[in-house]
């Protein structure tokens, strides 16, 4: 069992827990995640980890309620508890002096950038961030990233918020200067990580993305999460979840998580037909 010390809603249907797990808090690295489930009659997700305390035990989880399990743990509150928490999951990302590294989050996928942003300053390299979202009211971890940034970069959709254009615009733009950019990071959703590719790929700098597919077991044992990388089929809970940008098929992992849509919404229409009906989801 493990114990929610803090809740807070960073945006609407995003939610920010922090939660005690002192095993997994001393080992995890930046890039690596967890998977959980809530209670006995829960799916198992994975949920990559975007900060940790050694300290004080704890690991930072965020999530955005899309599907029936994350909308059924967004229910829950601090204080109450998350059945299974196993990890620290994946290849930690490769930390190191290089130069100058860019690193890209768009939506959710600013949180789990986060550490790796700040593990990259705390090696020595200039650090250049750009967040994007689709409006300010869902931009997340704006003063966080600016901590770990020389230069930050917020781009929206709409124009609320900084710039109004999508994360490749800028990006694009420190390509073409002066600038030696030695590595890009890029989290966020499958599209806007295929198209950081697609624009780092005439540069030739070396981009990486981290993908999150479906998962069951998190072991490599079910062949869930099969990514094709280089023409070759890949597990994004073992040989991942970051993986060469330039190599991966964005198109078959499209396709594949196109497939369970119609059975995500029917689940998640359930939960919450279930909830409004009075149903008690929190833990003991």
């Amino acid at each position: 069992m493990y114990k929610i010390l803090v809740k807070q809603q960073l945006a609407p249907s995003v939610q920010l827990f922090e939660v005690e797990a002192p095993l997994i808090a001393r080992k995890a690295k930046p890039g690596q995640f967890v998977i959980l489930r809530i209670d006995e009659d829960g799916e198992r997700i994975p949920l990559t980890i975007a900060d940790f305390n050694r300290e004080k035990g704890s690991i930072t989880l965020i999530f955005q309620e899309v599907g029936a399990t994350t909308v059924k743990l967004g229910h829950l509150n601090q204080g109450d508890f998350i059945l299974d928490l196993v990890g620290p999951l994946g290849k930690a990302t490769h930390i190191e002096k290089l130069g100058t590294v860019v690193c890209v989050g768009g939506g959710i996928g600013i949180a789990p950038v986060y550490p790796i942003a700040r593990g990259m300053k705390e090696a020595g390299n200039e650090v250049i961030s750009i967040i994007g979202a689709r409006s300010e009211d869902i931009l997340i971890y704006e003063q966080e990233m600016a901590a770990v940034s020389d230069e930050l970069i917020i781009t929206t959709d709409d124009g609320s918020k900084g710039r109004k254009a999508l994360v490749t615009e800028p990006l694009k733009e420190l390509l073409d200067s002066d600038k030696t950019i030695s590595l890009v990071v890029a989290i966020g959703p499958v599209i806007m990580m295929k198209f950081v590719a697609e624009t780092t790929r005439p540069y030739g700098v070396p981009t990486v993305v981290s993908l999150n597919p479906i998962m069951v077991d998190g072991t490599g044992m079910c062949g869930g999460c099969r990514v094709s990388v280089g023409n070759e089929n890949k597990f994004a809970c073992v040989d991942g979840p970051e993986f060469d940008g330039h190599k991966v098929d964005f198109n078959v992992l499209m396709s594949r998580q196109r497939m369970y849509k119609p059975h995500e919404k029917q689940h998640s229409d359930h939960i919450a037909g279930k909830q409004e009906g009075g149903c008690k989801c929190h833990s003991h």
